[in-house]
């Protein structure tokens, strides 16, 4: 069962920039184009990245005009373990702290405390991921 924390909104700001896990501001459009270009979702179809959606936990990130620049998504049984997936800020956001703040609030969502074990796997941004406390195993 889906904790109410899981369900209920969060939002935190980032200067001019909110992350949120408000369902309805994510772009699906934006989600699907990145994924289907980068290494690890090359040519995922578009139904595929929405049923993936459906069934995570999702922490948009978005500009002051309410477009989204970033994502990443949490797959987990809320109660020991938790999964990090598609996680991305695009590229002309890049190096404002964005990635940073967006793996900050994912580990410090309420319906995610408590978990006896994080991962993800990625071959880039291991600094980024260093930085809020993962670390290669």
């Amino acid at each position: 069962m889906i904790p109410a924390q899981a369900i209920t909104i969060d939002e935190c700001r980032h200067g001019e920039f909110v992350i949120s896990t408000d369902r309805a501001r994510l772009d699906l459009d934006v989600i699907h184009e990145f994924l289907t270009k980068s290494y690890w979702a090359k040519g995922i179809p578009r139904e595929t990245v929405a049923r993936s959606i459906e069934n995570s936990l999702c922490f948009g990130v978005y500009d002051e005009s309410g477009s989204q620049v970033g994502f990443a998504r949490v797959i987990s049984d809320f109660a020991t373990y938790g999964y990090i997936a598609d996680v991305f800020v695009l590229e002309p956001y890049r190096g404002q702290g964005l990635g940073k703040a967006l793996m900050e609030f994912i580990v410090q969502h309420p319906a995610l405390q408590g978990l006896r074990r994080w991962n993800l796997t990625t071959r880039d941004a291991h600094n980024l991921y260093d930085r809020v406390g993962f670390k290669p195993l």
